[in-house]
């Protein structure tokens, strides 16, 4: 009989509601989370939104001052990139830190990371560095037309790594900005006009004075070539078979090449006209 009365009573004392007292280790726990983790959460992700609300007003007032400026737009554009990613991994950084997180390995792995890659990449950050002294310097700007590493066409692009040109027989060409940055650079448009260098030989038994006016007719006619300053006709040599004659007609650097082959041509009808003769290499064979 004892044991028959013993398990309705282990029942209804299983089926009673934990009281109070149960509950309250429970809240001290979540409070001392709360305490521990939330406040610090809490801190941490305020000074993330007023700390990305006032790197966005930075970069703000950085595009308005700059765009006062002479600045080129992709180097004005590139710089304010990088200070507002700088001042962003500063922040997230300072956020992690007041987390708790340790950040010294963190920022010396970073740091041999960045070494690392810097090596690695050293080409490409000299590259870089030719490129801003280009755009903060501008010894010469897009449609320019300039002699450099070599190369010479009109700049079509200044990209931060890269500068491209359009060659004249319609190739482009990709010279990294680091050796352009560091070797001569021949701006033939900086200066707004640009002189066609070309020499015309004629015989020893020609009038120079009648070449000199024949010649100086075409440049004087030819309406790509600059009144002032003026076009000259002077003798520059005397070659083993001709006297040689230097003809210096003025233009814009966009009609070089037009006024170059124009010149050549019409400056040979011209002397052909006068009866003037244009001497060849020749070889005389005398037989005993």
């Amino acid at each position: 009989m004892p044991l028959q009365n013993s398990t309705p009573q282990s029942d209804n004392q299983a089926s009673e509601p934990a009281s109070q007292s149960d509950w309250d280790w429970l809240d001290f726990d979540l409070m001392d989370v709360a305490v521990t983790y939330g406040l610090p959460l809490a801190k941490a992700l305020a000074v993330l939104l007023i700390g990305l609300w006032i790197i966005k007003l930075m970069t703000k007032v950085m595009r308005r001052y700059m765009s006062r400026s002479k600045l080129d737009d992709s180097l004005r554009s590139f710089l304010i990139s990088i200070v507002s990613n700088l001042l962003k991994v500063l922040l997230l950084i300072s956020v992690l830190g007041m987390l708790g997180v340790e950040m010294t390995s963190f920022i010396a792995l970073l740091g041999a990371a960045g070494l690392a890659i810097g090596m690695a990449l050293s080409g490409t950050l000299q590259n870089f560095a030719g490129g801003v002294m280009l755009l903060i310097f501008k010894p010469f700007t897009v449609g320019d037309l300039i002699t450099a590493q070599g190369h010479t066409g009109t700049v079509k692009e200044i990209q931060v790594f890269v500068t491209i040109l359009l060659s004249p027989d319609n190739k482009t060409i990709l010279i990294p900005n680091g050796p352009l940055s560091n070797e001569d650079i021949i701006n033939f448009t900086k200066e707004g006009l640009i002189r066609v260098d070309l020499t015309i030989g004629i015989g020893y038994g020609e009038d120079i004075k009648q070449a000199r006016k024949a010649l100086m007719a075409v440049m004087e006619a030819h309406e790509l070539v600059l009144r002032e300053p003026a076009p000259f006709v002077g003798v520059s040599e005397l070659g083993d078979s001709s006297v040689n004659l230097a003809v210096r007609p003025y233009c814009r650097p966009e009609h070089y090449w037009a006024v170059y082959f124009d010149i050549y041509e019409q400056g040979k009808e011209a002397l052909d006209a006068a009866g003037i003769e244009i001497p060849f290499p020749q070889l005389d064979i005398h037989q005993k």
